[in-house]
């Protein structure tokens, strides 16, 4: 205790320049503490996210064996369509005899032609009063904050007739343990939590170690001349820990109140596809025990590590002697790391692709953990080396001063370029994250396949769909029967009712097409699926209530027809069948109503607003077309893309106090140098040149090794991309700012004023 008391009285008793250095100290643990906490409570708030999703799902009353039971409680069917890049949830409720709880959000349940929606629909309606035709009805309220997972989500709750639900499901209450579908998927959750700790955790245990070794030479100093004085070793190490500690701590404290005050600022803007509700981002128990528990004890370990040498060898510090050459032993994890990374590289060019196993995901995520931290370790030692071999070359004043003076601080380069070279390398990671993600969700076709069951939708709604603007054809897609009758096959078989006209707009290349008989529809790409010319199928149709049978057997005329990659309707082989061989008034009871249009978003909308229109409760599957998967990604890509910018404060933060820092340090050393005559444009020069070098060595083999780490990671995920040169010119242009930024943030370190009394000082 009596060290930890003197490293406090020395911190506010040794002058101004010391408390303004404690200050920055401060202010800099306070920001990485509250990138921290952001890092911390992303999986907080999707799982509240979750949670208020499961609170809205109905529970189905069953009896002792699992059935339903329909007997007077309300009837409730969900329709989930995309709207854009969303998910349009239109929850459709009939009411019963039977009294049960509204869901989370809504006071009373909505009755016949009511209509409650979110705060986002309202504002979606006032802006395209088009879109109103998918909620037949009057807007009678709002949804509360506690029935949406997001404050931006798109759901409503329709009041219908309980004989416009042919396909409802009753419900006796709300709320389930589970989400259906998360907001993130666990597994892709893992992927967020690995990308974020590497674009953010890593840069930031940097930037701390940093700030905890602000005027790390004349600290030194200071405790060498108390081990000098009689202080044992262990009390001059705790002594140089005190002040660290005592800055992280406030800086933590002050890290967590800005987080709180960040978490109300993005929840009132929001992100880009991505909000959330003030509640959602409160800081956990384990959050707060991390950030001050954590940030001080790193705070420790780092000004105990930073006294060792003030401790062990007192009069070489206070003599100026030089350091030590850099470890060779920190390409030990940068070859390990590079080795994996390297194998898993060639075994995806040249077709031998490991399967996709727990071991090859671990020992790949291992190897990436192992190459970051070797690209820090490693650059003492490589900076060391270039600046040895450059200053034995170097014809250039300003270039030799800078390498001379690199040979001697190899501490230094570390300090002022290890952030950004984290920042560089761990991007390559986020972006094959992000190039995975985007190849599981992307919608290649060309054309979008909409398929409506038949059965809920009348005729004349039917009729309605099928003329809708933007459609490029329409037909409907009949299968066989499964029925036992002994005359006909068990196999089942398609029908497509569609005219030749319709085909053609299809499809493309149609050859034997005629009109009014049935015809056998052959792709000429495919191969056969098991179809014969004779062979028989039963189709059942309903005729108001009574249901009969069409038996069609395959002809053996036949009508082939190819479909460019990208526009596919249909595969394989079916029955051609026209339209008028069907019986009148009969409609078959096994049938989808396929549509076709353009795959753009907004013809997209156009289509699924006039189904909405003609008949609202119908069941609308997009094909081709994974919302969630794209909402998914969507948020993936936004947390990855404010993970990246934490990351990028960090990074630029790291550079800027240690570059500020060092400048300090070396004030006698430029002073001395002045008085020797040098100019201020050669010192300005070496200065540039000095914090450059360290970056560059450093920046080269992490553009690398981050590609080898983005082509190990959709190798091992079963990704088709290797080594392209996506996002390749991103990452170059990235690191050019880098360096750009870095050079010309170098040039007012040094200054003008000559003070020679530095140099008595020091």
């Amino acid at each position: 205790m009596r060290e930890l008391l003197l490293g406090l009285r020395l911190l506010f008793g040794s002058g101004r320049g010391n408390r303004a250095r404690f200050a920055l100290m401060v202010a800099g643990g306070s920001l990485g503490v509250c990138c921290l906490a952001v890092v911390l409570t992303v999986p907080g708030i999707l799982a509240s996210q979750d949670a208020r999703v499961a609170a809205r799902q109905p529970v189905v009353p069953r009896d002792p064996s699992g059935r339903a039971i329909c007997d007077g409680f309300p009837l409730t069917s969900e329709r989930a369509d995309p709207y854009g890049a969303a998910t349009l949830t239109r929850v459709f409720i009939a009411p019963g005899t039977r009294e049960i709880a509204p869901p989370p959000g809504l006071a009373a349940l909505p009755r016949e032609g009511q209509v409650f929606v979110s705060p986002a629909v309202h504002r979606l309606l006032r802006a395209e009063p088009r879109s109103a035709q998918r909620f037949p009805g009057k807007e009678a309220g709002l949804i509360g904050a506690a029935g949406l997972a997001r404050p931006d989500e798109l759901v409503a709750y329709v009041g219908v007739a309980r004989g416009a639900l042919s396909d409802g499901h009753p419900v006796k209450q709300w709320g389930t343990g589970y989400a259906p579908y998360p907001t993130v998927d666990p597994s892709a959750l893992g992927i967020l939590r690995f990308a974020l700790a590497g674009v953010v955790l890593l840069p930031l245990a940097v930037f701390l170690s940093v700030c905890a070794r602000l005027s790390a030479a004349e600290r030194t100093r200071r405790l060498a001349a108390l081990r000098l004085l009689g202080l044992s070793r262990k009390g001059t190490q705790r002594v140089g820990a005190a002040e660290t500690v005592a800055a992280a701590g406030a800086g933590a404290v002050l890290g967590l109140v800005e987080y709180l005050a960040v978490n109300r600022l993005v929840s009132w803007i929001g992100l880009p596809g991505f909000t959330m509700y003030p509640s959602d981002g409160r800081l956990s128990a384990t959050t707060v025990v991390v950030c001050l528990v954590g940030c001080p004890a790193l705070a420790w370990s780092v000004g105990r590590a930073g006294a060792r040498k003030a401790a062990a060898a007192p009069l070489a510090v206070r003599r100026g002697a030089p350091e030590k050459p850099a470890s060779k032993w920190g390409f030990v994890p940068l070859a390990a790391g590079v080795g994996v990374m390297a194998g898993y590289c060639v075994a995806g060019a040249t077709g031998r692709v490991p399967t996709g196993t727990f071991l090859s995901a671990w020992l790949v995520l291992s190897a990436m953990a192992l190459a970051g931290s070797g690209l820090v370790l490693s650059l003492p030692a490589l900076s060391g080396i270039l600046a040895r071999r450059v200053a034995r070359t170097a014809e250039s004043l300003p270039l030799g001063l800078a390498m001379r003076r690199n040979e001697t601080e190899l501490g230094g380069a570390l300090r002022v370029a290890a952030g950004l070279v984290l920042l560089v390398f761990v991007a390559s990671l986020a972006q094959g994250v992000l190039i995975a993600m985007d190849d599981a969700s992307r919608n290649t076709s060309t054309v979008q396949r909409y398929d409506i069951t038949l059965d809920g939708t009348g005729e004349a709604q039917q009729r309605v769909i099928e003329n809708l603007p933007g459609l490029r054809a329409h037909f409907v897609e009949m299968r066989s029967d499964l029925g036992t009758d002994e005359s006909v096959p068990r196999d089942t078989a398609t029908a497509v009712v569609a005219t030749c006209a319709q085909l053609r707009a299809m499809v493309r290349s149609v050859e034997g097409c005629v009109d009014g008989r049935p015809l056998w529809l052959r792709d000429s790409t495919q191969p056969a699926d098991g179809l014969a010319a004779g062979d028989s199928f039963r189709f059942l149709l309903r005729d108001g209530h009574r249901t009969r049978g069409l038996k069609l057997t395959v002809p053996d005329q036949e009508v082939r027809f190819h479909t460019p990659v990208g526009s596919e309707m249909f595969y394989g082989e079916a029955i051609l069948l026209p339209p008028s061989l069907l019986p009148r008034d009969a409609r078959p009871t096994r049938a989808t109503l396929v549509l076709a249009s353009d795959s753009d978003d907004a013809t997209v909308r156009r289509v699924l607003d006039g189904i909405g229109a003609a008949a609202p409760t119908a069941q609308v599957l997009p094909q081709s077309l994974n919302v969630t998967a794209l909402h998914q990604t969507a948020v993936v890509r936004t947390l990855l893309t404010a993970g990246m910018t934490l990351g990028l404060v960090i990074g630029v933060a790291a550079y800027l106090v240690a570059a500020a820092d060092r400048a300090v340090e070396r004030r006698a050393q430029v002073t001395a140098l002045t008085l020797l005559g040098a100019r201020t444009r050669t010192l300005r020069a070496a200065q540039v040149a000095q914090v450059v070098s360290p970056l560059v060595v450093g920046l080269v083999p992490a553009l690398v090794v981050g590609r080898m780490a983005e082509s190990s990671y959709l190798v091992i995920g079963g990704g088709p991309v290797l080594w392209d040169r996506a996002g390749l010119p991103v990452l170059l242009a990235g690191a050019v700012g880098v360096v750009a930024v870095a050079a010309v943030g170098a040039l007012p370190l040094v200054g003008r004023r000559i003070d020679p009394e530095l140099i008595r000082r020091h």
